[in-house]
C-alpha cells in the first residue's frame, strides 16, 4: 500500500495519463475532418465544400475530406452530423432547406434548429423566376396577370417537394395571391428539361443554373426573387419593381456542427472559414455559380437560422404544404 501511495507513484500515473491525453490530442488532429454534404456532387453546397475543403486542411493542419451522403431532402447527411461526436471531426455545409425541412417532417428524429451548433454563414444565392418563351410573358407581372385570370390552368416546376424552388414559389403565389399548379420533379434537371420544352410554363432557378439557359433565348428571365438585382443579370428586375409582391427568396448557405462543440474550437472555425471566405480566390470561385460570399459570428448566424425556420414554418402552414 505504501507504494501504491508514494509520490513516486503518483508523479508516475501523472505522467502515464498526461502521455495518454498527449497521445489522444495527437490522433484527433491527424484524423480526417469530415464535411458532410447532404445533397449530391455538383450543388451550390457541395461547390463551397470543396472550395472550403483544401483551404481548411492548409489552415488547421489536418486531412478535410467530402462526403456527400444525399437522400430525404437533406435529412440524411443532416442526421449523421447531428448524431456525430462534437469533437471538432465532423460538420455540415448545407442551405437554407435545413429549416424548411424542419416543418416538412414533423416527424424526424431530431430538431435541425436546436440540435446543431452554428458556425457561420458562407453565402447567399439568388433565385430567379423564369418561363419559357412561348408563353409571352415578358415580366412577372405578366404571369400574375395570366394567373389571376385562369386560376390553376397555369402551373410551374420545382426538383421536389420542399426545395426552396418549390416554397420560393408557393411564397410568390401566397403573396401575389395567385394559384399556380406545382409539378414536383425528381431533381433539377428533369424539372428543367420539361421547362425548356415547354411542358410547364415557369420555375424558380438558381443563377447560375438559368443565365446560360437566359442568355441562349431558351429561357425568359420574369424577375429576381431578391432586394436588390444581381451583377450577373443587372438588367433584371426584382420581383418588388415587377410588381409582383415583395418577395425575398434568397438563400443562405452556411456550416454547422453538432450540438455541444467547445465554445473555442466553434470561435476558431468561424475565424479561419470568416479568413478564407474574405480571399479573392474565394469570392471569385463563388460567384462564378451566382452566389455571393458572406461572413457572420456564429451568435448571428443562429438567429438568422431561427428566424427563416420561422418565416418558412408559416409559409408551410398557410399553404397546408405537406412533404411526399
Amino acid at each position: 500500500m505504501a507504494l501504491l501511495n508514494s509520490p513516486a507513484r503518483r508523479r508516475l500515473l501523472g505522467a502515464a495519463l498526461l502521455a495518454s491525453a498527449g497521445v489522444a490530442a495527437a490522433q484527433s488532429a491527424d484524423a480526417p475532418l469530415r464535411l458532410i454534404v447532404p445533397f449530391t456532387p455538383g450543388t451550390g453546397i457541395d461547390l463551397i465544400a470543396r472550395t472550403l475543403g483544401p483551404r481548411l486542411s492548409e489552415r488547421l493542419k489536418r486531412p478535410v475530406v467530402v462526403e456527400n451522403r444525399a437522400g430525404a431532402s437533406g435529412n440524411i447527411g443532416t442526421e449523421a452530423v447531428v448524431r456525430a461526436a462534437p469533437d471538432g471531426s465532423t460538420l455540415l455545409v448545407s442551405v437554407n432547406t435545413l429549416v424548411m425541412n424542419r416543418s416538412l417532417y414533423p416527424q424526424l428524429g431530431f430538431d435541425p434548429v436546436r440540435d446543431l451548433q452554428p458556425i457561420g454563414l458562407t453565402s447567399w444565392g439568388q433565385l430567379i423566376l423564369v418561363t419559357h418563351p412561348r408563353t409571352g410573358y415578358k415580366s412577372a407581372a405578366d404571369l400574375v396577370a395570366a394567373a389571376r385570370q385562369a386560376p390553376g390552368r397555369l402551373n410551374y416546376a420545382s426538383p421536389g417537394v420542399g426545395t426552396p424552388h418549390h416554397l420560393s414559389m408557393e411564397l410568390f403565389k401566397n403573396t401575389a395571391r395567385v394559384f399556380l399548379t406545382h409539378i414536383p420533379y425528381r431533381g433539377t434537371g428533369p424539372a428543367v428539361s420539361d421547362l425548356i420544352g415547354g411542358q410547364v410554363d415557369a420555375m424558380f432557378l438558381p443563377i447560375h443554373v438559368a443565365l446560360p439557359q437566359v442568355r441562349s433565348g431558351r429561357l425568359v428571365a420574369l424577375g429576381i426573387g431578391s432586394d436588390k438585382r444581381h451583377p450577373l443579370l443587372p438588367d433584371l428586375p426584382t420581383l418588388a419593381e415587377a410588381r409582383a409582391g415583395n418577395v425575398n427568396v434568397d438563400m443562405w448557405y452556411g456550416v454547422f456542427a453538432p450540438k455541444g462543440m467547445p465554445a473555442s474550437q466553434v470561435a476558431m472555425l468561424n475565424r479561419e472559414i470568416n479568413d478564407i471566405l474574405r480571399s479573392d480566390e474565394v469570392k471569385k470561385a463563388f460567384e462564378g455559380q451566382g452566389m455571393d460570399p458572406a461572413t457572420d459570428t456564429p451568435e448571428a448566424f443562429g438567429r438568422l437560422v431561427a428566424q427563416d425556420a420561422d418565416r418558412w414554418a408559416a409559409l408551410i402552414k398557410a399553404q397546408s404544404i405537406k412533404a411526399e
